[in-house]
């Protein structure tokens, strides 16, 4: 069986760590093709249940400054380099793209679904990255489930965050990792 170039797109993804991505990162052009690719994800209802919030520049900073003081806030015996991992994460990768999913409560379409949907986002924009010679990482941590990240990220009522997608240039190789053997979690039913 012969291999497809989007298959061995697929089998070659890889993360590479948030700490091991440099500049340069994308620019707007190449940004917003990475992003025309994440957009075709299956989409029960076409609900398009996700939005991307770009954090670049500065912007990293303060937010990382933000996580610190929070990180104190939800637990004042924290200590001081768990705080200072937190004042560093958006700091390493020159972009970071927040996928936001937009959950439309009561639709015929299940929450569930177009969460999924917004997932799917997240991974399309991995695989999008990786084809334009970018290294990424999909992460969530502690701050993608707090109230106070989302209100200062501008979330609104319904909106999640579903992965801060760190992009740009690996520092260094990355090995492959260990991948589990399709085989061994294939079953098959039978009525």
């Amino acid at each position: 069986m012969r291999t497809l170039p989007a298959l061995q797109a697929l089998d070659q993804r890889r993360s590479v760590p948030s700490m091991q991505l440099g500049e340069p990162g994308p620019d707007e052009a190449t940004l917003l093709r990475m992003l025309a690719s994440a957009v075709r994800v299956p989409d029960h209802g076409k609900l398009v249940p996700f939005r991307f919030l770009r954090i670049h520049g500065d912007a990293r900073h303060a937010l990382g400054a933000f996580l610190a003081e929070r990180a104190v806030q939800r637990d004042p015996d924290a200590p001081p380099h768990a705080v200072e991992k937190d004042r560093q994460r958006f700091s390493h990768a020159p972009v970071v793209v927040a996928v936001i999913a937009r959950l439309q409560a009561g639709h015929k379409v299940p929450e569930q679904e177009q969460l999924l949907t917004a997932g799917c986002a997240c991974f399309a924009l991995l695989q999008a990255a990786q084809a334009l010679d970018f290294g990424a990482q999909w992460l969530t941590a502690w701050m993608a489930y707090d109230p106070e990240v989302a209100r200062v990220l501008g979330l609104v009522d319904g909106e999640r965050i579903a992965g801060f997608i760190h992009i740009g240039t690996p520092l260094q190789d990355v090995p492959e990792r260990d991948r589990p053997d399709p085989r061994q979690l294939l079953t098959d039913w039978t009525p």
